[in-house]
């Protein structure tokens, strides 16, 4: 069995390199099974148990299954593994979901039941802030404080402008290690729009946003419609960037971009 530490360690190691895993807990076992209470698990995106153990092949494939769901919809979900007397005296079907729970069946000759939790553990969402201007200023304020990870690309000149955010980088130029999750928003306000929206739509992202009028962004679209952007990058900038709050103040106009952000992250996770 492995050391508590070493899960742990490795939990940490992933939470550092901002890689998603999944943590599968036992949490009750009843009658006979080879994973115990307590018992945990490291699961990646990929479906595979890189430390930990959770038992065997009768818990494996329901766990690694819940897993991939809840590190792609960032829900948890607790997955109950019975035999299948116990799921008919339950009036249950395997697969079936109810009260929150996720009901699967045991085949193994043991015929235990057993409780995991499948925890997903997501990085924080990365949110890219192109500009120095009082708008980027009270958005990377902002956006710390709500949960996202904030890299600065703006001038070294401009860098004292900014309080404390997670990475500064000297110029538009987008970092490569960015991903098809992340934030990105253009607050040049007249200071490199051009090259820094340009930058901007050749990196992958789940928002682009960019602060400034209708007419200005019709001009810059315009601009990189000429310069071989595809008009399908082009209609995925939200602009002007946020919310329709009627914001006027740079901290307006910032908490409306981060209201935006929000609801298309939790998008989906609420249910009534």
């Amino acid at each position: 069995m492995p050391r508590q530490s070493d899960i742990l360690d490795l939990m940490n190691d992933f939470k550092t390199k901002g890689e998603p895993f999944a943590l599968a807990t036992v949490v009750r076992t009843v009658s006979v099974t080879a994973a115990k209470a307590g018992a945990k698990a490291v699961i990646r995106s990929d479906g595979t148990i890189t430390e930990g153990w959770i038992g065997g092949g009768c818990a494996r494939g329901a766990v690694l299954k819940a897993a991939r769901q809840a590190l792609a919809d960032g829900q948890s979900r607790l997955v109950s593994i019975q035999p299948d007397e116990q799921l008919s005296e339950h009036q249950v079907k395997a697969g079936e979901v109810r009260d929150g729970v996720v009901y699967a069946k045991n085949m193994c000759p043991s015929q235990g039941t057993m409780d995991v939790f499948v925890e997903p553990v997501l990085p924080r969402p990365h949110l890219t802030i192109c500009g120095a201007s009082p708008v980027a200023v009270a958005l990377a304020d902002l956006g710390r404080r709500m949960g996202f990870f904030v890299t600065i690309c703006a001038p070294e000149a401009d860098h004292a402008s900014f309080g404390e955010t997670d990475r500064v980088i000297d110029g538009y130029e987008i970092p490569a290690d960015g991903s098809e999750r992340d934030y990105v928003v253009i607050a040049t306000q007249g200071r490199g729009d051009s090259i820094a929206l340009m930058a901007a739509v050749q990196v992958p992202s789940k928002y682009l946003a960019f602060v400034g009028s209708r007419k200005k962004i019709a001009a810059l679209k315009a601009e990189l419609s000429g310069s071989g952007v595809s008009s399908v990058r082009l209609e995925d900038i939200h602009a002007p960037a946020g919310l329709d709050l009627g914001a006027i103040t740079p901290d307006e106009i910032a908490f409306s971009i981060v209201a935006e952000m929000i609801e298309i992250r939790r998008r989906g996770q609420r249910t009534l």
